[in-house]
């Protein structure tokens, strides 16, 4: 089938877009749209999925088919959808709130699964919708709507609990690197299996500059480390910062210090089935990791699902629904 032809402009609908000027939302929308011609997918054959929150406005606002679902229970909309028709390109919006409180059990268990879809998380470690009260990923100490005196949760960190759950791919992306973003779409719809992009996405009403300290341009440089499959771990304004491993703990070295040279500074492997060291880069605070972490290959649902069926259809007796009804003694009642 000829690849289909189309511009960001075919994906976006005539909806208005009903977001906070400056929220990073706007940024996400976009790199989607600019994402989805390059990924060579009919639209009719691509389906949004969303929960409840400010993030799961977005399939008003994709010109594809969607479906606004209820808190939390995305994933389960989602995985039903991909069962029913598995050549459909399926893609899951959500927020820290709906995936991880209301919707974890879902959340979890859809990554574990690894059904073909794709998850786009987007984390401004708030509930934006609602008001501002703090959500599963707000800092301990942070004085919102329904923690004046300050959140004395522990927050999860979307990466651990990823890849607690068997994620097989998992990336992190600041939401103000639109290009990036855009990339990272692009290989995430690629990659057969559950794939979760975590959107570190500001609130500029409720949670304002929650991960300037690594995301701003004056800082980013220095304080975030993208990762690229099969490249040494490198990073910096300069490019004099990378990544080794001494003992059991990652540490920062400075490319020339004590001999080090880029020979001596790790090269990322995505693709290692072993997750220590993904589980070691997503829990990094300094420089905190971006990029695709994890991407590892593996059986998907649908796929156990097709074994399952047609080892039964081959030891089934009967094939037909006439074949059961007509089996064994049967009788006509006449007229």
């Amino acid at each position: 089938m000829e690849k289909p032809s189309y511009t960001p402009k075919d994906f976006a609908s005539d909806q208005e877009v009903r977001w906070c000027p400056g929220c990073d939302d706007y940024v996400i929308l976009n790199a989607m749209q600019k994402a989805l011609p390059e990924v060579g997918v009919r639209r009719e054959d691509i389906v949004f999925i969303s929960g409840i929150g400010c993030s799961s406005r977005f399939p008003y606002y994709m010109n594809t088919y969607g479906m606004h679902s209820i808190h939390g229970r995305a994933p389960g909309i989602a995985t039903g959808v991909k069962l029913a028709n598995p050549d459909l390109s399926v893609w899951m919006i959500t927020g820290d709130g709906d995936a991880l409180s209301i919707g974890g059990n879902h959340f979890i268990h859809l990554l574990r699964r690894n059904v073909d879809l794709n998850v786009i998380l987007f984390n401004n470690e708030i509930y934006g919708l609602t008001k501002g009260q703090f959500s599963p990923t707000s800092t301990l100490g942070l004085k919102t709507k329904s923690s004046p005196l300050g959140n004395v949760q522990p927050p999860f960190s979307v990466g651990q609990l990823a890849l607690g759950a068997q994620a097989r791919f998992f990336a992190r992306v600041a939401g103000n690197s639109p290009k990036e973003m855009t990339d990272l779409f692009i290989k995430c719809h690629q990659f057969k299996g559950t794939s979760l992009v975590e959107v570190l996405q500001n609130c500029v009403i409720f949670n304002d500059g929650c991960f300037s300290h690594v995301t701003d341009k004056s800082v980013r440089e220095d304080k975030q480390l993208y990762v690229e499959h099969g490249k040494p771990m490198i990073f910096g304004k300069e490019r004099t910062k990378g990544l080794m491993l001494q003992g059991l703990k990652l540490v920062v070295v400075t490319l020339g210090e004590e001999g080090i040279t880029e020979a001596d500074i790790l090269v990322h492997d995505a693709k290692e089935p072993d997750s220590t060291l993904h589980h070691m880069l997503v829990s990094l605070q300094y420089p905190l990791v971006t990029g695709i972490i994890r991407a590892v290959p593996d059986t998907t649902l649908e796929e156990r699902h097709h074994e399952v069926k047609q080892a039964a259809v081959a030891k089934a007796k009967y094939h037909t629904t006439d074949e059961l009804f007509f089996s064994g003694e049967t009788y006509e009642v006449g007229a």
